[in-house]
């Protein structure tokens, strides 16, 4: 009796483990057949794409960089995927933050995450972001992801960095255009955003009323950077936010005065028969043409200054039609491999341009030049992505940078370089976040003052 219940016993047993092993890899299986709505996989490269499916490609894994590389405690975009010169993984960028903004929009327009994950996500951030350190309401350019506290980009640059301050609202303004549910999230997110905006003192960076405007001020160092903010580069978008701001507002002369005042801002010179109305001779680098005009749509848009639009085709062409010269006969500089911009290089980091040029190729450079050259943009994209293929394409998309004549590859990824290449792409594809950035009302009431004309003043609300 006791030898038939022992085996009973053990059959029992027996039985249970089967169940609980069958179990256990019936549930993985399935849980590899579901696909997570909010799970990008990364891929390797795919032969035979369409020119929008290979667009669609390159926006969705570069969003990879934005979404699983965030900062796990903050959730803002981390400045680069390899350690930030001593100071470890822990720093953000506000700048790239903003970019990166601009990018969740677009995953949630493509399907790539649902609205809901990705305005949870957005609000992580923007509460983050109200406990965090700032500065007459402007925000440092690196923050330490998990605690807040501003993390100096240089001994005396410690304090709020006004320019990545803009790009960063550029997005979250876009954002808030777009998450405009009445959902007590959504509702919440848009708050917290227009909290954030309207502590913002752009009146106080003209340094006791001066008509332009400076890029940081610090408590340590008070106004020792002493860098006024004077064009033609990227920062156009940070007088249009200027002028736009509600409580702190600048008026129009700080514009005229300051922005459009330098021995730099005029050009009108010819560069490979290519008229360049704005800017350093050849143009400077790339990302001037970029940071300003994810948002800000330069379609239509010009002042007393120069047509935008013309500005930014013709600085791009005259970039492209420099490599294509290659007068410093560089290794695989062409008409499928161009593009002058800052990044890393083989010797650190710079900013690249044809006066300026160190051999280095910059893949942000011509992909988020695509509404403004589609057709050499996608030269571009299929000869990095098919011919170079693996030795520039990773899990967060493009790597930083090449250099055919030192045979090396960067395997970095940068918050501010990514990022433009997913805007763009979509402002090429659609216009999204032109159109949404466009419509913020403050930003009209902005561009009218400094007297810009745009297609987007004029469409009745």
């Amino acid at each position: 009796m006791n030898l038939d219940a022992n085996m009973h016993k053990r059959s029992l047993w027996l039985i249970l483990v089967i169940l609980i092993s069958f179990n256990q890899s019936y549930a993985q299986k399935s849980k590899q057949q579901v696909k997570d709505p909010n799970r990008i996989q990364a891929r390797g490269i795919i032969q035979g794409l369409t020119d929008d499916e290979l667009l669609e490609e390159v926006q969705q894994q570069t969003f990879r960089y934005f979404w699983d590389f965030a900062h796990p405690v903050s959730g803002l975009s981390r400045e680069r995927s390899n350690k930030t010169y001593g100071y470890g993984n822990e720093v953000v960028t506000t700048g790239g933050t903003g970019f990166g903004v601009m990018a969740t929009v677009v995953a949630v327009e493509r399907g790539w995450i649902t609205r809901d994950s990705a305005a949870r996500h957005l609000l992580k951030m923007v509460v983050f972001l109200s406990k965090a350190d700032s500065y007459h309401g402007v925000f440092p350019h690196w923050l330490h992801g998990a605690t807040g506290k501003t993390i100096p980009f240089s001994r005396k640059d410690d304090g709020a960095d006004l320019v990545e301050t803009s790009f960063l609202f550029q997005g979250l303004l876009t954002a808030r255009q777009y998450f405009d549910g009445e959902s007590r999230l959504e509702t919440e997110l848009r708050n917290r955003i227009n909290w954030l905006w309207n502590d913002i003192e752009w009146d106080w960076f003209t340094r006791n009323g001066q008509e332009v405007l400076y890029w940081h001020w610090s408590p340590n160092n008070d106004w020792a950077m002493n860098f006024a903010i004077r064009g033609y580069n990227e920062c156009l978008i940070t007088y249009v936010l200027a002028a736009s701001g509600e409580r702190y507002q600048v008026n129009q002369a700080v514009y005229h005065n300051g922005w459009a005042q330098s021995n730099f801002f005029k050009n009108d010179k010819e560069f490979y028969g290519i008229k360049l109305p704005l800017g350093f001779d050849y143009g400077g680098p790339l990302f001037f043409s970029h940071y300003s005009f994810l948002g800000l749509s330069p379609k239509g848009l010009h002042d007393r200054y120069a047509d935008y639009w013309e500005q930014n085709v013709n600085h791009t062409l005259i970039n492209r039609a420099w490599c294509i010269d290659n007068p410093k006969n560089f290794r695989g500089y062409g008409e499928s491999c161009w593009g002058l911009t800052a990044s890393d290089n083989h010797e650190g980091y710079n900013a690249h341009s044809p006066g300026n040029d160190l051999g280095v190729i910059t893949p942000t450079a011509a992909l988020s030049s695509f509404p403004y050259t589609p057709e050499y943009s996608m030269q571009a994209l299929r000869h990095f992505y098919y011919d170079l293929g693996d030795n520039v394409w990773s899990e967060y998309g493009f790597t930083d940078a090449f250099n055919l004549s030192k045979n090396w590859y960067a395997k970095s990824h940068l918050a501010i370089d990514q990022g433009p290449i997913i805007v763009m792409i979509e402002n090429h594809r659609t216009g999204l976040l032109w159109d949404l950035f466009m419509s913020c009302p403050e930003v009209q009431i902005g561009l009218r003052k400094l007297g810009f004309e745009s297609p987007y003043l004029n469409k009745k609300k």
